[in-house]
């Protein structure tokens, strides 16, 4: 039986899940100065909404279980990874400077409530009775496997990505190593590339049932307009919290405290910041399609003739060569919004 809640669309609902599932977690969070759970309830909030978006419908076709399992999964691995990683380090940079502020910290999961909420779009909407009163079609389509095969290829690259750069991290014991190997030696934020392509092919599947003529009025457009969680969260990551936090500020406080400078410098040169590419190949490519087709924007490029405070090497002097990478191997993407790659 199809279960109508506030709307057809199950926009309301989910928004006020969502806020009240943030909000409990939030008050453990602050009232305890417990940061064990922050990621946690980011991750298995996606679940959750999918969870009974899926029980409300009534409607089980292949493709809503589909959709359902596929952000579900991803929820669950990303949310397990980084409540492991956090019971190892102990406690989250990230909020030293929020945890005994009530506002900004609070501002942190207001923030968190919009990303959970508008990346569950293409989902949310796919499960609402005004889809699935229509036929659908029969689950297979070219867009369902297209999503399928891109869903596949970011969950590997988003999952093995993390394992590499936690493993690396764990064995060089210095957080300033390098990480080159795996897929970090193809792209500088493998797991960025593959949570944003994770996002697309959900949004393929999902929007199936109106691009093969099924759904018709208001709910062909409302499908079509869920694109906007995946852009979302590419602009999330790409503007906000991701790449802009950790490419040009990482190469400076290198190039200040001398640490590993050159080397570093030389991975910039032959690694694509975000899309896969053998490093033979864009090492030697023109600085033009780095800084187009490859969205090395200037924005991410560090000019030590006009972005640094002071020589190289004069700030690690002062400071005794600190250990120097500021991501602090800190993931800072979709899933933890200003969150810590």
């Amino acid at each position: 039986m199809v279960v109508h809640v506030l709307d057809n669309y199950y926009l309301a609902i989910t928004l006020l899940i969502t806020v009240g599932y943030q909000l409990f977690f939030f008050a453990i969070a602050f009232s305890l100065k417990f940061d064990k759970l922050t990621d946690f309830a980011g991750g298995t909030n996606f679940v959750v909404l999918a969870i009974i978006t899926l029980a409300f419908s009534g409607h089980h076709h292949a493709r809503q279980i589909v959709a359902s399992l596929f952000i579900m999964v991803w929820g669950l691995r990303l949310s397990g990874f980084l409540l492991f990683r956090i019971l190892k380090t102990g406690k989250d940079d990230r909020f030293d400077d929020k945890r005994d502020k009530f506002f900004p910290f609070l501002g942190f999961w207001i923030f968190q409530m919009i990303w959970v909420w508008t990346v569950s779009l293409p989902v949310t909407v796919l499960n609402s009775p005004n889809v699935t009163q229509y036929p659908q079609p029969a689950f297979g389509t070219g867009r369902d496997i297209g999503g399928v095969v891109l869903y596949v290829i970011g969950l590997i690259m988003e999952s093995v990505s993390d394992a590499q750069k936690y493993r690396f991290r764990s064995k060089q014991g210095v957080k300033s190593a390098i990480c080159d190997k795996g897929f970090f030696s193809w792209t500088r934020h493998p797991n960025y590339f593959g949570e944003i392509i994770i996002q697309f092919g959900i949004y393929m599947i999902c929007v199936s049932p109106a691009a093969n003529g099924y759904v018709q009025a208001q709910a062909y457009k409302a499908l079509y307009a869920t694109i906007l969680g995946p852009f979302f969260l590419t602009i999330l990551l790409m503007f906000v919290s991701g790449l802009t936090l950790q490419e040009r500020p990482g190469a400076k406080k290198r190039y200040e405290k001398n640490n590993q400078w050159e080397e570093y410098s030389r991975y910039l040169e032959r690694t694509s910041i975000l899309i896969p590419f053998p490093p033979q190949i864009y090492e030697k490519m023109p600085t033009i399609l780095k800084r187009t087709i490859f969205l090395e924007f200037p924005i991410y490029v560090f000019d030590p003739t006009k972005h640094s405070d002071g020589g190289k090497g004069q700030r690690g002097a002062e400071e005794g060569n600190g250990s120097g990478d500021p991501s602090h191997d800190s993931r800072q993407s979709g899933d933890q919004l200003v969150q810590g790659n």
